[in-house]
């Protein structure tokens, strides 16, 4: 029997992703409110009832809607796997990034109620969660993210923006230092202290680069950058998604890294970049904003919580 989802926000840049990537599935079967009942709240109270599955891809305050008409539903209530930043650290909901520890994965397979994450934070917590855990980065450490994406991200006056010229080729922006993202990445990446986060948009659709120096001489165990690495490539062994590129232990040198180079992909690649005679290092994730920063993660969700996935990756 194919399992019913219904996609609450289908006409923005997540929820387009998510139809695009889950059409050709035969296991699935993707329902939508009449056009012309959508803004009606019993229309979708009843459409609820019917699903196995909502997505939710909409504003905050819209998703909370959604969640409280299917409270309503009691029993017929459907599982929800939520796109937005409404309950990405909210008590009972699974937080939807497979990756972030062992178990996490069989604990979205068996939610009722799951936060995608977003595209920043998926990132950052890939880079530091494994590190924090390993022992090698102090819970209260103090940490600064750099990060730029691609426009994409910003919704539907941004993308207008730059796709008629108007806006800057670059820019820093969230500058009172109190991006939404930040409790996300605290809560899930194990920090006492809250990092510094600046994020800035690029002239480019789609792509990621999530950064974070380090000064390894201020890490109680002074690691070198290829103990780092190692960390990191123990953690995501066997993963399809997120792999960890061999750049301190090899003796090939990157230079430069193109933000776009994964646009249109669903994986994250993860970089550790050391100078051990300057006792340095930087972490890079490099993703699509679009891909494992938004649809590509909520795919993947489906994937575990209808029982599609049935080992460490998913189609």
């Amino acid at each position: 029997m194919r399992a019913r989802v219904f996609i609450d926000g289908e006409a923005g840049t997540t929820g387009l992703g998510i139809r695009e990537r889950l059409a050709p599935l035969e296991a699935i079967e993707l329902v939508a409110v009449d056009p012309a009942r959508r803004k009606d709240p019993e229309a979708k109270r009843a459409l609820l009832a019917t699903v196995d599955v909502a997505v939710l891809c909409l504003p905050d305050e819209a998703a909370r809607e959604t969640v409280a008409l299917a409270a309503e539903l009691g029993e017929r209530s459907p599982r929800i796997l939520d796109a937005s930043t409404a309950h990405r650290t909210a008590p009972g909901w699974v937080y939807g990034l497979p990756e972030l520890a062992p178990g996490q994965r069989e604990a979205i397979a068996r939610a009722r109620r799951v936060a995608n994450p977003g595209c920043y934070p998926t990132g950052a917590i890939l880079l530091l969660r494994p590190l924090v855990d390993a022992g090698l980065l102090p819970p209260d450490f103090p940490l600064a993210i750099n990060a730029v994406s691609g426009y994409s991200g910003g919704g539907r006056s941004m993308i207008e923006a730059y796709e008629r010229g108007s806006a800057p080729p670059f820019e820093l922006y969230a500058l009172g230092l109190e991006h939404k993202h930040l409790p996300e990445i605290e809560k899930w990446a194990r920090l006492e202290r809250r990092p510094i986060f600046v994020p800035s948009v690029g002239n480019f659709r789609q792509g990621m680069l999530v950064c974070v120096p380090l000064h390894l001489d201020a890490l109680p165990m002074r690691p070198r950058a290829r103990d780092l690495e190692a960390v990191l490539a123990e953690r995501y062994r066997g993963e399809r998604f997120v792999r960890v590129m061999p750049t301190s232990s090899s003796d090939q040198r990157i230079e430069r890294l193109d933000a776009t180079a994964l646009a249109g992909r669903d994986e994250v690649e993860l970089f550790v970049f050391g100078n051990e005679a300057r006792r340095q290092a930087v972490l890079v994730a490099r993703l699509d904003n679009l891909g494992k920063g938004a649809s590509g993660a909520a795919v993947q969700n489906l994937h575990l919580m209808l029982g599609l996935e049935t080992s460490g990756d998913s189609s």
